[in-house]
Parts: C-alpha cells; structure tokens; sequence
C-alpha cells in the first residue's frame, strides 16, 4: 500500500458544512489547508446521501450568511430544478477549486500523532485508491461530528446529557446519562401523471393504520425527519445496526401511505431512500466555555461572540420512532442569541479547534446549535480563527486573548452577522460625502449589513438608482465592497424533500442587485466607469479596482431579480 505524507498549515477533518467552511474560510486567508472527508460527496447531512434541509435561525432577517449563503445563492441560480447531481456538484466545486485548499474524499480519519498536549500529524485511509495519508499541520479542526479526533488525541469530551443540577437547566434530566438524540434515514418521493403501485421488500415493517404511527405527520409535505432511533444505544458504534433498523422502518412507513389507508399518494412513487443515517449528536468537545441553556436564553451576549444561534431547543427523545409520544419538544430560544469563541476549540489539546454539532455545549443548548446553518457560521468562524493563528503565530486559545476583535471584524468583514457587534467602517467611507438620486444613503455607515433591532441599515433606492460616495480628498483605492439585500427574511429550503408535480424552479430573489455598474472620477472629476456586472446572483460582491487616485465613486443599479425597489447594505471604498 502507497503511504503519502503532507505537510499544511491547517487540518480539517470532517466535510459537512461546518468542516467546508471551515477549509474555505482559511483558504481565501491564504492559509494553506487540508480537508479530509471520509465521503465521496461533501455536505454531511446537506450532502445527496442523507438530504437533510438546511436549517437555522428563527425569524425575519435572522438567516445565516457568509459562506453559507454565498453557497444557497449559487444553488438558487445554478440549480433551478433542484438536483441532487446539481448540489453535489457545487459543493464539490467550492472546495476542489479553492485556492489553498486541497480535499481528501474517501478519506477516513484513524489515527493522530501527538507532541504532548499538542497535535502533530492526523492519519488517513482512502479507499477508492489504497493509499495511506498522513497530513502533519501546525493547526487542526475537528469538524466530523462524531468528534473522531477527541478519542484519537486525548481531548476532553462529553457524550450524553447533563443533570439538571450541573448547570441548573430546567430542560435537563434530573440524573446524568449517556442516551443522545438518534439519527434518521430519510426517504423522498415524487409526484407523477399516473397511478403506480408499491410493492414493499418483505423485510420491511408493516404499520396497517395511523394509530401504528402515533404523533408522525406523515403527507407529502414532510421529509419524515421522525423516521429516527439510535439515542438509546450507542451512536456511533452501533450505527450500522440502527441502520438496518432505520431501513425497515422507512420501507415499512412508504408501504403505509402507499397501501394501508387513503394518504393521497396514487400517483406518488418512493425516488429515494437514504442508506446513510444523518445523525444528531454523539461527543462534544470540552472547551474553555461550555455553552448552557440559560445563557441561549439570556440571548448569549457574549465579549466573544463569534456566530450566533436562533433554532429552538429541539431535543428528541432517545427512543426515537419507539416513543409513541411526541418525538421532540421545541424549548424556546431566542433569535438570535450568541455562541462566544470559547465553545470553539478544545481546552486541554492546545492547537484543535471544533466547529459544528459538537462544539463545546450541554446536550441542552446543543440541540439548538447543532443545526447545519448555524454549524456553516461556526465553521466560518474556526476557518477565519485558524488564519489568524498562522498569522500571529499563536494558539487557538491565543486568538481569544489577543486577536479577537480583529477575528470579529475579519468575520463582519466576511458577510458574518455577530449580534451587538458592529463593523468598523473605513477611513475613505467615515469621511466621504454620501449622495444618492434617491433615498437617505446614510445608513451604508451603520457597520450592520441587514436589517436588525428596527433600524433598517440599508440605502433603499429604485432600479436605475445611483449612489455616490465623495472623498474628503483623492484617494488610491483597491476595491470596493458591496452588500446588496437577498431577501434574508425568508428560510428557503435548499432542495425539496417532496416533489410535487407544480414544483416551481427556483430563482435568486426578486430584491437582489443584478446587474450594476462602477465608476471612478479621477482628481479632474472625469468619470471612468471600472466594473460592469450584467448577472450578479450574490449578497457579498468584492471587485477589484484600479490601482489609480480617485475622488469619488458611483454605484448604478441597472437591474434586480423582480422587485423595483432595492436595498444596498454596504458600498465600502478600499
């Protein structure tokens, strides 16, 4: 067998959202950065093989950006049709063509080297070509979910639920146990013209009416979420056996709406099954913060927030689809409320960082944190965190102590939104002059790019608008930052789990920019348009300008996706 060795800057193990954006985020820091991923395809439980929807903050203006949405926008304009080859593809595409960044698909993590508290090298098995791959690094995240690197490095870790007595939370069990919330196999199905039969494999269950499905919504509106065990066994090695389990059940559930009782599905048949479990929780990591419950309650303003939360504490229980009451309870949480730095890297393994469902939280305030949106920003966060430790040649811990404003600026900078955090704004916009044909552009100076606490924070003008920025004096720019308004009221679904025959395509929304232009004036006031961009699909859009003195600088807003009006929430002279 081939045996490779390599040597980079940063190590993520793990290639579902938090571990993409993890390596991305880096990478565009000019971090030289591993990811290893023991799948063929990326996006975890996003990815074609388990087909979870992208879940995250409650409420009006609260959904996640930076990476994330850059990657849901793409999918709205790339993928109007919803393919799962699509998807694949344009999360295969975000990492494989990085600059910096170089991916290990089929690669399964199974050992690490260690230097006293401190990670050395990682070891790796591909499968599809024999090959073992040791990856040393100065830097590690652990972004697996199952926290495979906490057993192979000695890292402090958690696994199971809190009494309620450790930290006081009224949600928690009142004794300490090892039971976790379980994991699922989702099935889809599709809409067609016709009738067709189902004909269920004999190993499936039999479930001959609704009361054998207590308290499980079952139209063709869900993605069957509840089809889950695992809570009660182990979580990880019994994964394989939960499997098996799952499959009956999932057969067994379609042969019900299909055969046993009227559910509207005549004309439906079964399109998927998946065959890997998605699950929800297993080990967490121990870092210098814990997050509780009653800190998500208490909004989590934290001097250290680095991503935030907003899903409901939404504890299954470990039975399961064995439990024939409710299959979870949604505790409220508020939204947003802060995650602070400290639940981002590992407390007794100096150079590891986690990001994802087992970051540093009880079971309690995990079942909100553990959702894919918010694990995309946590990513985000340990990615940007881990530049900054190459940067300054420091340790995780490091950065908190003495670069977080600058990592929280780096991420605001980045399209991150951090509640009560405000970005600072540059020299050239703070002392220019703001005109704009129509509308106050006033608020392009709030440092706060969406709408948040009443205030707009956006210049609100019309299809055909300009904006104009006046220097105080000639300024040499190298770019311009802009934020235009992609709708971020509304949670779309990445794709559906349930294909109706009037399934609209999809589009990027109606309110974003799509086609702008540039301009500079130079030190005589001639304007000299710079940049024009006829199909924009993006929030966050970063051009280059020429390296030449300016005097001012105009926005012109030919065109947008639908809507006549438009919002910019950022047009930042660099």
């Amino acid at each position: 067998m081939r045996h490779l060795r390599h040597e980079f800057e940063f190590c993520v193990v793990g290639g579902g959202l938090a571990g993409m954006c993890a390596a991305v985020a880096a990478a565009r820091h000019g971090v030289k950065t591993a990811l290893i991923h023991d799948r063929p395809v990326l996006g975890g439980n996003a990815s074609s093989e388990i087909r979870m929807w992208i879940c995250g903050a409650h409420g009006e203006n609260m959904r996640e950006t930076g990476i994330v949405e850059e990657i849901l926008l793409d999918n709205r304009c790339r993928n109007p049709e919803f393919s799962y080859a699509q998807w694949d593809a344009l999360l295969y595409e975000k990492v494989a063509f990085q600059e910096n960044l170089t991916c290990f698909l089929n690669c399964s993590c199974i050992d690490a080297e260690m230097a006293g508290s401190r990670m050395v090298s990682v070891k790796g098995w591909q499968l599809t070509t024999e090959t073992w791959h040791t990856i040393q690094a100065d830097g590690f995240a652990d972004c697996s979910g199952d926290s495979i690197l906490a057993p192979l490095s000695g890292a402090d870790f958690r696994l199971g639920r809190e009494s309620s007595a450790e930290f006081g939370e009224s949600i928690a069990p009142k004794q300490a146990d090892d039971l976790t919330m379980g994991m699922s196999c989702l099935i889809q199905a599709r809409e067609t013209d016709r009738p067709h039969r189902f004909v269920p494999p004999s190993w499936a269950y039999r479930y001959e009416s609704d009361d054998d499905l207590p308290n499980r919504g079952h139209n063709l509106q869900t993605n069957f979420w509840w089809i889950e065990i695992g809570g009660e066994a182990d979580s990880i090695h019994d994964a394989e056996e939960n499997r098996d389990e799952l499959l009956k059940i999932a057969y067994g559930v379609w042969d019900h709406i299909k055969n046993r009782g009227d559910h509207q599905a005549d004309n439906w048949v079964l399109d998927w099954v998946g065959f890997l479990p998605g699950k929800r929780e297993s080990r967490r990591y121990v870092g210098d913060h814990m997050l509780t419950q009653d800190e998500v309650r208490a909004e989590g303003r934290f001097e250290d927030v680095v991503a935030y939360g907003g899903w409901s504490m939404d504890d299954h229980h470990p039975a399961g689809f064995r439990y024939p009451g409710q299959p979870t309870i949604h505790h409220p949480a508020p939204s947003p409320f802060g995650i602070p730095y400290g639940c981002l890297y590992s407390r007794n393994i100096e150079n590891l960082f986690c990001a994802g469902r087992n970051i540093s939280a009880t079971h309690a305030a995990m079942s909100s944190t553990r959702v894919m949106a918010t694990c995309a920003i946590l990513g985000q966060a340990v990615g940007t965190a881990a530049a900054l430790t190459v940067e300054h040649q420091t340790s995780p811990r490091g950065v908190g102590g003495g670069y977080l404003e600058e990592l929280q600026q780096r991420l605001l900078k980045d399209d991150c939104f951090l509640p009560w955090c405000r970005r600072k704004i540059g020299v050239i916009l703070e002392m220019a002059k703001l005109r704009a044909s129509v509308g106050d552009p006033e608020p392009l100076r709030s440092g706060v790019d969406r709408p948040f606490e009443g205030a707009d924070n956006a210049w609100t003008g019309k299809v055909g608008g300009i904006l104009e920025i006046e220097f105080d004096r000639p300024r040499r720019l190298q770019g311009v930052r802009l934020v235009f308004d992609s709708d971020l009221k509304g949670n779309y679904r990445n794709l559906p789990a349930m294909r109706p025959l009037d399934l609209h395509p999809a589009t990027p929304p109606a309110t974003l920019v799509k086609s702008f232009r540039v301009a500079i004036a130079d030190r005589a006031g001639a304007w000299r348009e710079v940049a024009n961009v006829a199909d924009n699909h993006q929030r966050l859009v970063r051009l280059d300008l020429p390296a030449v003195e300016a005097r001012a600088l105009k926005l012109t807003v030919d065109s947008s996706w639908g809507e006549e009006t438009v919002r910019v929430f950022a047009v930042d002279p660099e």
